[in-house]
């Protein structure tokens, strides 16, 4: 598969995604082994003490995940395979609240036959800042690519 990059694109995931879609994902790039997507943090997604619910962040680098391990293109052959999580792990560093919008970046750091290793950083900032601001959670995501059912 080429080492192309998409930017601004739909992911064919986020088609059936209806989590993601009720999140309201924005794809910024994808390419193989790698996704960045960002959304802003509504108030159903905060928790009781005014911040980003942790399942919120959870699920926002999960989605930024999935994009990652699974190509827009399959390559001949492998259009019958998906890459699930197979377990992950996230650190929660600093708060984001509601208004800000919030960016993962994710990157394969390895792969092996069916299994992957995947670093994806979360980042918060104030709504119309231009960088992705400051680093709120690390998640660390091991995938393994199994028969489509």
């Amino acid at each position: 598969m080429a080492e192309t990059t998409v930017s601004g694109a739909i992911h064919p995931i986020l088609e059936n995604d209806y989590a993601s879609i009720w999140m309201g994902i924005e794809v910024l790039a994808v390419s193989e082994g790698h996704a960045t997507i960002r959304m802003t943090l509504r108030q159903e997604m905060l928790n009781g003490f005014g911040m980003a619910h942790g399942g919120m962040i959870f699920a926002f680098a999960d989605s930024a995940f999935a994009m990652a391990c699974n190509p827009v293109d399959p390559a001949p052959g492998e259009e019958n395979n998906i890459t699930v999580a197979a377990g992950v792990d996230i650190n929660f560093l600093k708060p984001a609240y509601q208004g800000q919008v919030i960016t993962a970046v994710a990157d394969r750091r390895s792969s092996a036959g069916r299994s992957g290793l995947y670093d994806i950083q979360i980042f918060a900032a104030d709504a119309g800042a231009q960088a992705p601001g400051e680093l709120i959670a690390e998640f660390r995501g091991r995938s393994r690519t199994i028969p489509k059912k």
